[in-house]
């Protein structure tokens, strides 16, 4: 019996943790061949093991995405920091650290494999937005530059690969159960005065009307989904995983 995506090669960056893990799993198993690429060697690793892919250390950040495989027919666009302080005080080099890494490193990848893409006349590109794609919050202001950026990014290359066969799409979550949003906690505690118990309710989940932190692997099966042959028609467009944030 074959799977929806045999015989596809999937790169999925920021894939040792959190929502990239959860997209590498779920591409293999759906049949996809997966790159793991990952700035920490050891999660890159563990996770191209569990997925039988194969693990590419890279520093996205830097631009230098030379070495990794141009021959990709999905290309997810995940890897993502953040930093927490008011735009008076935001450190401008950690500005345009954000930039690089959640920006230009997912314009420099379609770049890289948009000509295989193209060749074949089949391709998926499927970029991990956020809820700040759409919306702002306070103290954010380099994440939520930079994911409207992304947001914006998807949307040319969708208008331009529309005659390839090749769609773009973002998945926009809210607040997702990973290290990146369990790390904000402390730093949203000082910033905004309150006691780190409080943040979830009354920081994080306070404009979703689903009170409860997404799941990576929920994130992950609307990924996947936008790969296979029944989204050919599917492009441009920005797929909220929001508990209902932006319902209000």
């Amino acid at each position: 019996m074959t799977s929806p995506l045999d015989g596809r090669t999937a790169l999925v960056t920021g894939g040792g943790s959190g929502i990239g893990r959860a997209c590498a799993e779920a591409l293999a198993a759906a049949g996809a061949k997966v790159l793991v690429v990952d700035i920490d060697p050891h999660t890159a690793a563990e996770t191209a093991a569990r997925v039988g892919g194969t693990a590419h250390v890279a520093d996205l950040a830097s631009g230098r995405i030379g070495d990794l495989p141009s021959d990709i027919d999905i290309l997810v666009n995940n890897a993502g920091v953040q930093t927490i302080a008011p735009v008076h005080e935001f450190p401008p080099d950690r500005f345009e650290h954000i930039q690089r890494l959640m920006v230009t490193a997912p314009f420099l990848l379609a770049r890289h494999c948009l000509p295989h893409m193209y060749a074949n006349g089949w391709g998926r590109l499927v970029h991990v937005s956020s809820v700040h794609g759409v919306r702002a919050s306070p103290f954010k202001a380099a994440y939520v530059a930079a994911k409207h950026g992304l947001e914006g990014l998807s949307k040319v290359i969708a208008l331009e690969a529309a005659e390839h066969g090749v769609t773009s799409n973002c998945v926009a979550p809210g607040y997702v159960r990973t290290r990146l949003v369990t790390g904000q906690v402390a730093d949203q505690a000082a910033t905004h005065g309150i006691d780190p118990d409080q943040v979830l309710t009354d920081v994080l989940l306070r404009r979703s009307a689903i009170k409860r932190l997404i799941e990576p692997r929920d994130v992950a099966a609307l990924v996947t989904w936008l790969c296979g042959e029944h989204a050919a028609h599917l492009t441009g467009a920005s797929l909220p995983v929001d508990g209902g944030w932006t319902a209000s």
